[in-house]
Order: C-alpha cells, then sequence, then structure tokens
C-alpha cells in the first residue's frame, strides 16, 4: 500500500464532511494526568490501544463491545488507553470512545488522524485526556501549522502526543510546546515496523524531561526491556493485544517486563 499517510489524511477530511465529529454531548475527562500516572509506576507503563483494524492488518478483531475489552486492559495492569475514533480503515468510532469514557476513569487519548479543529473539539466533548498529532501530517502539509494546533488543543485543556518516526521527525516535534513525545515504529508511507526506530532515534539523544512513549510493533516482554533500555519511558500496544485470546494476560506480562 503506498502513500498510506495521504490515504489516512483523506479519510479524516471525509469523516469530517460527514459530520462524524459532530459531538453535542460532553463527558468528563479523568481526573488522573497519565505522565504522573508514567511518572511514579514501577512497572513497565502500557497505553494500550482499543482497534479493530488497522491499515496493515485488515481487521483485528470481530467489533465487539468497546467499554469489556477496555476494562480487561484495565484489569491487565494498562495505565491508560488509545481509542481509535476514525472509522475509515480502523473501524473506530466517537461512539466507541464515549462508551469507554463512561465507564473508565483511566486517562484516555483520542487516536486519530488529525487534520482539522474540529477533531480536537470532538476530543475535549469526549472527554479525552490526550490528542495525538502525527509530526508527517503537518511536515507534508495535509493540516496546518502544528504549533497552532498544540496551542489550540491546550486551550481544550487536553495533553498532547506529537508522534514522529525519524530523528529529524523527532527534533522537529522536541521544539514544540508538545506535552508527550511518542515514537512510531511504523513507518505511515509504507506500514514497515522496525522497532530499532526507537533506538535509532533515541540513542545518544539528551532528553529534555518530557516522557518518551515508544509505539507500535511490541509484542513481547523482551521488546518492553529493548525499548526501556534505549530511554523510552511508555509503551503504547495496540494490534499485539486486540488480536491476543488473553488480553488480560498478555497486558500483565508486558506490564511485569519492568
Amino acid at each position: 500500500m503506498k502513500n498510506v499517510l495521504e490515504k489516512l489524511a483523506e479519510n479524516s477530511r471525509r469523516a469530517i464532511d460527514e459530520e462524524v465529529y459532530n459531538i453535542e454531548y460532553r463527558l468528563e475527562k479523568s481526573d488522573k494526568n497519565i505522565i504522573n500516572e508514567i511518572k511514579k509506576n514501577p512497572h513497565a507503563s502500557l497505553i494500550t490501544e482499543v482497534k479493530f483494524s488497522s491499515p496493515s492488518l485488515g481487521d483485528i478483531r470481530q467489533v465487539s463491545n468497546p467499554s469489556t475489552i477496555a476494562k480487561t486492559m484495565i484489569e491487565g495492569g494498562a495505565i491508560g488507553l488509545s481509542i481509535l475514533t476514525q472509522p475509515y480503515l480502523f473501524n473506530g468510532s466517537p461512539k466507541y470512545f464515549a462508551e469507554i469514557r463512561k465507564q473508565i476513569k483511566a486517562p484516555l487519548l483520542m487516536k486519530d488522524i488529525v487534520v482539522d479543529k474540529v477533531q480536537i473539539e470532538a476530543a475535549e466533548k469526549l472527554g479525552a485526556d490526550v490528542v495525538l498529532l502525527i509530526q508527517s501530517i503537518f511536515d507534508k502539509k495535509y493540516a496546518k501549522e502544528i504549533d497552532e494546533f498544540i496551542e489550540y488543543a491546550h486551550k481544550k485543556n487536553l495533553l498532547v502526543l506529537i508522534e514522529s518516526h525519524t530523528k529529524k521527525e523527532f527534533l522537529d516535534s522536541a521544539k514544540t510546546q508538545a506535552d508527550i513525545l511518542g515514537i512510531n515504529n511504523r513507518n505511515l508511507d509504507t506500514l514497515e515496523i522496525d522497532l530499532k526506530t526507537t533506538e535509532t532515534i533515541l540513542k545518544d539523544q539528551k532528553k529534555d524531561g518530557r516522557i518518551v512513549i515508544s509505539e507500535s510493533g511490541i509484542e513481547t516482554p523482551q521488546d518492553i526491556i529493548f525499548l526501556r533500555q534505549y530511554g523510552a519511558d511508555a509503551f503504547l500496544v495496540g494490534s499485539s493485544i486486540m488480536k491476543s485470546k488473553d488480553i488480560k494476560g498478555l497486558v500483565s506480562s508486558l506490564v511485569s517486563a519492568i
């Protein structure tokens, strides 16, 4: 699949045009700060992801009760959840996010391909604690200036996670006022995964005190240990957990890696 990033951006604009993000209610966010939760956690800090499909794998899990899955992840030791709200290719929905928000008090990340402020407004109304921005989306001008989006999210009382895939993207994201820095081990243009992406970016990199999250391709406790040694503070894990027949057990084994 080529030009994946462009397709993802197009899908977001399509969802916006179809008023997917027009939320007419307001839910309360968590009273926990994800950054503080990560800093005080003696074990591996997992943010587990509720998603039923992906561009790389297609259907991952039959769509079922999202809140039941979310509760099982929290029972396994996840300190926060990432919930897909993008309907195309990810089979996500703001409705799923709302269902989980009503049942789960842990911090929640609204995971989407943000190209417009209406999605940030939706995150606020859904009770999200964190919103994701992808550095390459802004670098390739699928959206406006990233600093403007960060400022807008902060005005909405949302923390911002900026995701990068290359050293340059990471350094650029570190120049912003983002609250959390993410490294996606998956190349969104090709969908290829390499855990060494985190190593390459963080090796010999002086951290500035912000939390760094390693994302994608994490399947085993050994993966957690590998990523932690290069400076990852937390780990976003999606597909391997959603594919598992024992979600709670797998989450627990990953959390116990540290």
